[in-house]
């Protein structure tokens, strides 16, 4: 869909409203540049593009694809390709929406193709018309401030990234386990982020060199370089953040294990002692309660009870302990040496 074509020459926009795109490639021999903007067109659309302004097979393909990257190409008649990714921070659902911007550079014409949602260039035409010492230069006036426009939007990002990395590391250092997706994600949204930000400078520093772009140019390309590589630190120190409160958070997680352990620890030594103290009675319980004719006729005094229930109780008792020291004897490491533990030859005597 094509959203706006302008002509502008002297400074000025040369019409009202946008023009047909025949009309458009016309005036491109007029003097002056042709701003042509487009959001998500389609194949076919593209084609008459491509056939009007006489644009390369290939740069129109790379216009169609996402990239992860932005990049900077140039063909043979002069014409250069740059495509940036652009970035916004959506705070209901608490995430970064991320775009595309393709933009054909030539001497008599500039063409943007938007992919997504955060792309929007009407503030860039919009202050450009508002410069015409800008607009006088060329067709490069238009890439400082689309540039402008997206590297001032990533500000935002940065800022509301760096509150969602606090909440998480306040979380973490104050002993609270966080939710590890969550740290994941934030790291994924800074990589996705940092994709975006730092190889723009690349993309950037070809229009410093003078002969590049025109000399009333430079100073605001380079103000633009400038805020770059502000964001470009700020996003590298981000990610580097989030490895740490990764890690934090999974040292949270090894000691709330560990207090987990030592609880049912606890629980079942209570259990044990519990256990063990109702044994014997269920062994003297159990053993009288057998209603065998012999254990009848003879245990019917006090002694006889005593000798048989709780002799047969210390019996098997006296056996275990017995088979345990025995066992740990034989596991028992053996004792170290006296001194240092090493062993020394002893020397013989001079013969």
């Amino acid at each position: 869909m094509i959203v706006d074509c302008a002509h502008y020459r002297d400074g000025r926009r040369q019409h009202e409203g946008p023009m047909p795109l025949e009309e458009a490639a016309a005036r491109c021999t007029q003097g002056g540049f042709v701003w042509l903007g487009m959001f998500e067109p389609g194949p076919e659309e593209l084609a008459r593009v491509r056939e009007s302004f006489g644009l390369h097979e290939l740069a129109v393909e790379d216009a169609q694809a996402f990239h992860l990257r932005p990049k900077a190409e140039r063909y043979e008649d002069g014409t250069e390709l740059i495509i940036l990714r652009t970035a916004r921070y959506d705070d209901e659902r608490e995430e970064i929406d991320t775009g595309e911007i393709s933009i054909f550079l030539a001497e008599h014409f500039v063409i943007t193709v938007r992919q997504g949602i955060a792309s929007e260039l009407t503030g860039a035409r919009s202050r450009l018309e508002h410069s015409p010492e800008l607009l006088r230069t060329g067709s490069a006036s238009t890439l400082w401030a689309i540039l402008d426009q997206v590297v001032d939007s990533y500000a935002p990002v940065v800022t509301e990234l760096e509150r969602d990395i606090e909440q998480i590391e306040a979380t973490v250092f104050s002993g609270t386990v966080a939710p590890t997706e969550r740290i994941y994600f934030l790291r994924r949204e800074a990589t996705d982020f940092y994709r975006a930000v730092h190889p723009l400078l690349a993309v950037l520093a070809r229009r410093l060199p003078p002969g590049r772009s025109a000399p009333e140019l430079l100073p605001y390309f380079r103000d633009v370089h400038d805020h770059l590589l502000l964001v470009n630190e700020e996003v590298a120190a981000q990610r580097d953040l989030l490895t740490t409160v990764l890690e934090a958070n999974i040292a949270v997680i090894s000691v709330e294990q560990n207090r987990i352990t030592l609880r049912q620890s606890a629980t079942m030594e209570r259990l044990t002692i519990v256990a063990t103290v109702f044994l014997p009675l269920s062994f003297v319980v159990g053993f009288f309660g057998q209603n065998f004719e012999w254990l009848v006729r003879h245990i019917d005094t006090f002694p006889a009870f005593l000798a048989l229930g709780l002799g047969g109780l210390m019996l098997p008792c006296l056996v275990l302990y017995v088979w345990l020291h025995r066992q740990r004897g034989r596991t028992a490491p053996p004792l170290p040496e006296a001194g240092n533990g090493l062993h020394r030859t002893p020397r013989s005597a001079p013969g």
